[in-house]
C-alpha cells in the first residue's frame, strides 16, 4: 500500500524529493505502528483497504519524524534503519522537504473517500492524528526532549516526554481501528490505555537497547542518549529496575485487552514483542 500511495515524479526537477521520500519510507523498519492499526481494525471487522490506507498514513508521519529527528539541528544522526540518514543521502534541504511532503500527504490519504466512505469518520481520523502528531503530541514531546538535553529531568517529566513523543502516535494507531469501525467509547478507551502502557514499555526498552546494543544491531547510532546527556529511564532507574518496569507495563497493557477476549491476541503479542526485541 505504501508503494501505491507514495507519489511518483512528473518531471526531473522534483525527482530528488520523491526519491528521498521513498528512500526513507520503503527501507527496513519494524512497521509497528501500521501493525497496530491492522490489529485493532480486525477487532471491529474494518475493511482491509481502509485499514491499510490508515496504516500507510501513520507510517508516512512516523517516517517524516525520523527524517527530521536525524537532522543536525535535532539529534544529528548519520544512520537510520541500517543505512545513511535521509539528509546524509540527499542533503539537508531535500530531507526537510521530504519530511514535510510525507506529513502533508498523510492527511490527504486520510480524507480520501477510499479510506472511508463516511466523511465524519475521515474527519475524526484527521483530527486524532493531528492531535497525536502536533504540539500536544509527538512534536511537543520532541521539543521537551531537546530542551532537556544536559538537564536532570524527573521520572514524571521523562514519562510525560515519552507519552507525547512516542505514546500519542501509538495511541492513535490503536484507536484508528476503533474510529474506522465506529466502536463504542469503552473499547476506544481500552485501546488507549493499552497503548499508554505499551508505549512506555517500548521506550524503556529503547533506552535499554541504546546502552546495551550495538549500532549494527540497532540500525542507528547506539549510545546517543549518553552522548547527548539525555534523561532516560535507564539513567533514572538503573538497568535492572528499568527492565522490571518495562515488564510491569507490558503486563498492564495486556490486562487492558481483556474486553476483547481471544481476538486481542495480536495486540498482546505486540506488547510482549516490544520488551523482548533486540533492535
Amino acid at each position: 500500500m505504501l508503494d501505491k500511495i507514495l507519489p511518483r515524479p512528473d518531471g526531473q526537477i522534483e525527482q530528488p524529493l520523491f526519491e528521498a521520500m521513498r528512500y526513507s519510507t520503503m527501507g527496513e523498519g519494524k512497521r509497528l505502528r501500521p501493525f497496530l492499526v491492522l490489529a485493532a481494525s480486525e477487532l471491529f471487522r474494518v475493511s482491509r483497504t481502509s485499514a491499510l490506507r490508515v496504516a500507510a498514513a501513520i507510517e508516512m508521519v512516523h517516517t517524516y519524524s525520523l527524517i527530521h529527528d536525524d537532522l543536525p539541528a535535532m539529534d544529528n544522526d548519520d544512520l537510520r534503519r541500517g543505512k545513511p540518514s535521509c539528509h546524509k543521502q540527499f542533503g539537508e534541504a531535500t530531507a526537510i522537504l521530504a519530511g514535510d511532503a510525507l506529513l502533508t500527504q498523510a492527511f490527504e490519504v486520510l480524507v480520501d473517500e477510499e479510506t472511508h466512505p463516511d466523511p465524519r469518520v475521515c474527519t475524526q481520523l484527521v483530527r486524532a492524528m493531528a492531535r497525536a502528531a502536533g504540539p500536544y503530541g509527538m512534536v511537543g514531546g520532541q521539543m521537551i526532549d531537546l530542551a532537556g538535553e544536559g538537564q536532570s529531568l524527573s521520572e514524571a517529566q521523562v514519562t510525560h516526554l515519552h507519552l507525547l513523543k512516542t505514546g500519542r502516535m501509538f495511541a492513535f494507531a490503536c484507536e484508528a481501528g476503533a474510529i474506522l469501525g465506529k466502536a463504542p467509547t469503552s473499547m476506544r478507551m481500552a485501546l488507549r490505555a493499552y497503548a499508554h502502557d505499551m508505549g512506555l514499555a517500548f521506550q524503556i526498552k529503547d533506552d535499554l537497547l541504546d546502552v546495551e546494543a550495538s549500532s549494527a544491531d540497532l540500525g542507528k547510532t547506539a549510545g546517543k542518549d549518553v552522548e547527548q546527556e539525555k534523561s532516560t529511564f535507564v539513567k533514572l532507574l538503573g538497568l535492572e529496575q528499568a527492565r522490571e518496569q518495562a515488564q510491569m507495563l507490558c503486563d498492564q497493557a495486556i490486562d487492558h485487552l481483556g474486553v476483547f477476549d481471544g481476538e486481542g491476541e495480536p495486540l498482546r503479542a505486540v506488547a510482549r514483542f516490544v520488551i523482548e526485541r533486540q533492535r
